[in-house]
């Protein structure tokens, strides 16, 4: 989606320091643009948030917020150009506290005497305002006036103004944030110029390379979380085929509270468990791997059916940030043997289960539980089911069920995705295939992306052919 384009606030002249002519007197130099100027980004003004409804094409000026006690110094300000000759605006503060309030969505760069006493210390130098030779701010430290404005202004472009010869100084203004630093006694409108049009780039490249990082990182956490909700299932010695697939909801790129997990214990028991923390966000997600997690060593240590989820339970009011956070939840256990399977529902959607030659289904549901975290006490009924001995196991979240059925605004809901779902095995598909053509025909039933969540899991038993 593209970024709003900020909307300019209105200076008056005489707010803004534009009513006068720069002068000996201290006046303010004079904005040498009134019109045409469009904010390319916005800043972090709490005056400022107001957004246009849309982007103008008009040709942006730049705008320079000069920052200096004695504006008179700097006799070539008003005559600067950008690279299309066109004047750089220039608007001009006394004091930081003026540069709070002209520092509107259409300032491109500033422009800062670092010799100007940073709030709440005492003026220092020589006593001759932004002239000075550099004697310093009266605060400890040089750079406070510096860091003050960086604070003021993080997406802006900052040149830092000194005494010449102070290199040094100038130098340690570039590493705390300014984009370059410039003397003041060598200053003319051609330098000035294209030191603003380049601080402004580089800030522009900058930002644009911390939001690169940014994303990546990201993308990392994301990656991190991934693993944790979707993991790799342990099913090493067991006869049944797996497969799963997962789709974030419309608009969020990071997982929600979906997660699942297929693991088999030493006697041959093959466990699978899906599961769906109500919300979305980092913390669902970090949550919903806990319960994983947790699922898994509770599962691995013999714990299962009602034992266990009464012990997840726990395990969710104790991590979960308000009492209002709850988690859905099915599990099953599969019997060595593949032919029988317990099934615990904890206000959690039931499996589907396929036959050869038979209607698909859904597994009982009628002992389902409720939701973890809702009911202290509460029990989960574990319901004994017989699955033959080919058969496909299908779990999933409410994702899959609650998208809509074209303009008629309905769910699709379980009966539909039952049918759905027994249209494409008896058209041969199998696996992940299928896992591939159900999520992306519930997508376009739904007439575009879904606003939840869909983690899908499948166990398949095929029986190995009669020699």
């Amino acid at each position: 989606m593209p970024a709003p384009v900020p909307r300019q606030r209105t200076l008056p002249a005489a707010e803004s320091g534009q009513a006068h002519a720069a002068s000996p007197n201290g006046g303010s130099a004079e904005d040498t643009s009134e019109a045409g100027a469009t904010a390319p980004h916005t800043t972090g003004h709490a005056e400022n948030d107001t957004r246009n409804e849309a982007t103008s094409t008009a040709p942006t000026n730049l705008t320079l917020l000069l920052i200096e006690d004695d504006p008179a110094g700097l006799p070539i300000v008003p005559d600067l150009l950008d690279q299309t000759g066109k004047p750089i605006r220039v608007r001009t503060a006394r004091n930081l506290t003026e540069a709070a309030r002209l520092l509107t969505d259409d300032v491109h760069c500033i422009l800062l005497d670092l010799a100007l006493p940073a709030p709440g210390s005492r003026a220092g130098g020589n006593g001759n305002g932004g002239g000075n030779s550099g004697g310093g701010s009266g605060d400890d430290d040089e750079l406070a006036v510096l860091k003050h404005v960086l604070e003021l202004a993080p997406r802006h472009a900052v040149l830092a103004l000194t005494a010449s010869g102070d290199a040094e100084r100038g130098a340690e203004a570039v590493r705390v944030g300014a984009q370059d630093y410039l003397f003041r006694d060598e200053l003319d409108g051609r330098l000035l110029s294209r030191a603003i049009r380049y601080a402004v780039e580089r800030k522009r490249s900058d930002t644009a390379e911390r939001r690169l990082a940014e994303g990546r990182l990201h993308a990392q956490e994301n990656a991190r979380l991934e693993r944790g909700l979707l993991p790799t299932p342990l099913l090493d010695g067991s006869p049944l085929h797996f497969a799963a697939r997962y789709r974030p909801g419309r608009s969020r790129a990071l997982l929600g509270g979906d997660f699942y997990d297929v693991v088999r214990t030493p006697d041959g028991t093959v466990h699978a468990m899906i599961g769906d923390v109500c919300g979305h966000g980092p913390d669902e997600a970090a949550l919903g791997v806990e319960l994983r997690i947790a699922w898994r060593a509770l599962t691995l240590a013999g714990l299962c059916g009602d034992e266990l989820l009464g012990t997840l339970q726990q395990v969710l009011e104790h991590e979960r940030a308000d009492d209002e956070i709850f988690a859905t939840l099915c599990a099953v256990d599969i019997s060595p043997d593949g032919r029988q399977a317990g099934l615990c529902l904890a206000g959690h959607p039931s499996p589907l289960l396929a036959r050869p030659g038979r209607p698909a289904q859904l597994l009982p549901y009628e002992n389902n539980g409720p939701a973890l975290g809702l009911l202290s006490g509460a029990r989960w009924p574990r319901t004994e089911v017989e699955l033959g001995t080919e058969w496909s196991l299908m779990l999933y979240t409410d994702g899959l069920i609650e998208g809509r059925v074209g303009d008629s605004g309905e769910r699709l809901g379980q009966d539909g995705m039952v049918g759905m779902v027994h249209r494409q095995l008896t058209n041969g598909l199998r696996g992940e295939e299928l896992l591939r053509a159900a999520v992306n025909e519930v997508r376009d039933l739904n007439g575009g992306e879904l606003t939840d969540d869909v983690a899908v899991l499948l166990l398949d038993r095929v029986p190995p052919p009669r020699p």
